[in-house]
């Protein structure tokens, strides 16, 4: 089993910056991939950002905005550049996912 806990979220400009942090814990050896989802209000949770294996991959939406990375217990994303589109519950998950890994999530708003 393993638990995920995410933190960073908050309110940000357009244009500006804010780094997420989705902490691991419990049987953390066993994954191998892992990845950033995001839900809106309204539609469907979809994926933002994976490391599979070590290679990274970002859906077209945010490639080249926002950047994974994964140090030991500890998945990032670093978002820049954001869009007002960008406003989401942002959680992290194995890739693919499990559905009884999904935590609260964070929430992040770009708004002026």
């Amino acid at each position: 089993q393993v638990q995920l806990v995410e933190s960073g979220g908050g309110l940000v400009q357009p244009g500006g910056s804010l780094r997420l942090s989705c902490a691991a814990s419990g049987n953390v050896d066993s994954i191998t991939s892992v990845g950033w989802y995001r839900q809106a209000p309204g539609k469907q949770r979809d994926w933002v950002a994976a490391n599979i294996r070590g290679g990274t991959i970002y859906h077209r939406s945010v490639e080249g905005r926002f950047s994974i990375s994964w140090d030991k217990n500890t998945v990032s994303l670093q978002m820049n550049s954001l869009k007002p589109e960008d406003t989401a519950t942002y959680l992290c998950n194995i890739w693919p996912p499990r559905n009884d890994y999904w935590g609260q999530g964070t929430q992040v708003t770009v708004s002026s």
